[in-house]
């Protein structure tokens, strides 16, 4: 028998040897672990529920507490920022109402989206499971939260009719829209604030002052009808945020369609979709290291 010590003087140390495998860089793995995460809606579709039951667990109202703490907070600024502008209050309530319901789901997105795998580091790690489909779960969650608050824009347009058409159906595209890049920025923001754990708490720093960037509380069509900041006025639309509000607000309040949100929302999306992609396919294998 010979030890370590009695090796030769001029032999190589072994090799460990390594199996080939294929890469993990591959558009093929990044398309599907969107499939598989979608072939799982079961799974994803509990879970959403599940968060929203367990949030309000032991409550008397449950999820309703969604509902009602919206309306309580549509109705306090609807008010107070109707009177601070002189706004007609049956046409400004009901404006602040849907802007805040859009928002909210925008704003859940964009901040759950951001720690979306640091959120779920233990299933990443102990179960064998696309990351999609953490993705999946919030964007699901999210919208729950949306057709809840649903409710009291039904009830803003029972006591204060709006003229509704046939635009009121362009509200399911756009709610298809919001979902889609709420979707890609969770997996793009995702991705990035696992890595840096600084991203975030500037994510939501950035959250609170694109809300005041954004025409929820103020108007921006009463802006540009004012000659003295009309042009100054149209500095907001830098802000993509309003544009995806606007695309669904309008047909929610049967007001206008301006096509042009349409078209910036419909580049942000393409954009957006191929950036995420692109994370995906480059750091999916890494998230499991990251978490």
């Amino acid at each position: 028998m010979t030890t370590g010590d009695d090796r030769a003087e001029g032999a190589t140390p072994a090799r460990p040897v390594v199996v080939d495998v294929a890469g993990s860089r591959t558009w093929r793995r990044a398309f599907g672990d969107l499939a598989q995460g979608w072939q799982q809606r079961p799974l994803w579709g509990y879970l959403g529920w599940q968060d929203i039951k367990q949030r309000y667990r032991r409550s008397v109202l449950g999820p309703l507490w969604v509902s009602i703490s919206m309306a309580v907070i549509a109705t306090a600024m609807g008010i107070l920022y109707g009177a601070l502008f002189q706004m007609d209050l049956p046409t400004f309530l009901p404006y602040v109402a849907t802007g805040l319901l859009i928002w909210n789901f925008v704003n859940g997105c964009i901040l759950e989206g951001s720690e979306v795998f640091i959120a779920n580091e233990g299933l990443i790690k102990f179960l064998p499971a696309p990351l999609s489909l953490h993705v999946y779960r919030l964007v699901w969650r999210q919208s729950l939260f949306f057709l809840h608050n649903v409710v009291v824009w039904a009830v803003l347009m029972v006591i204060f009719p709006h003229p509704l058409g046939w635009s009121l159906l362009l509200a399911l595209p756009a709610f298809a829209l919001l979902v889609i890049n709420g979707a890609w920025i969770a997996v793009l923001t995702g991705i990035v604030a696992t890595r840096f754990r600084d991203i975030p708490p500037i994510i939501a720093s950035l959250t609170q002052l694109l809300f005041f960037m954004t025409p929820i509380v103020w108007q921006y069509d009463t802006l540009l009808r004012n000659p003295a900041v009309a042009e100054r006025a149209r500095i907001a639309e830098i802000n993509p945020v309003m544009h995806f509000v606007e695309i669904l607000r309008q047909p929610m309040l049967g007001q206008p369609i301006v096509w042009r949100h349409w078209y910036v929302v419909a580049v942000i999306t393409v954009v957006g979709c191929a950036a995420a992609l692109l994370f995906l396919r480059n750091y999916r294998s890494r998230v499991a290291y990251w978490v």
